[in-house]
């Protein structure tokens, strides 16, 4: 079994995780509520791929059971299988643009949090109270300005 551990092998066996293809067909059948039929039909259409074993055996995982479950709910409620590939195709969109924007957001706090630290590290500027001249020291300086008539 490919990802656990085997009996006399090193460490406890646990549960599969979720990912982890270990179910049979007839098994993935019963546990989605389909016929193992219908579950090759939704393969060879391309709505669930699951793992193969060395002799082409195939091997479901709890989330391609969940997701023969939502397959099976959209067609109960009279979608066509091409509506349901179009949803699924959705949902996986919507699924990696919410990854992506977590990432982007993650990145943003990040960038923000350096300008934070090298703003405060950066030693103060003194102000002028001359806009077009800022960090001018204030002086003594005299301006002579005539006005032209």
């Amino acid at each position: 079994m490919v990802g656990r551990d085997v009996p006399g092998g090193p460490g406890p066996l646990g549960p599969p995780g979720e990912d982890e293809a270990v179910y049979v067909i007839s098994v993935a059948a019963q546990l989605s509520g389909l016929h193992p039929q219908t579950l090759r039909t939704y393969e060879r259409v391309g709505l669930i791929t699951p793992g193969r074993t060395g002799g082409g055996g195939r091997r479901y995982s709890y989330r391609d059971i969940e997701r023969l479950r939502e397959i099976a709910q959209l067609t109960a409620s009279g979608i066509g299988i091409e509506g349901v590939r179009r949803i699924l195709d959705l949902e996986n969109a919507v699924a990696a643009l919410r990854a992506r924007n977590a990432e982007l957001v993650a990145e943003l706090e990040a960038a923000h949090e350096a300008l934070r630290q090298a703003a405060a590290a950066r030693p103060p500027v003194p102000r002028s109270n001359l806009p077009a001249l800022p960090g001018a020291t204030v002086g003594q300086s005299v301006v002579v300005w005539r006005r032209n008539p």
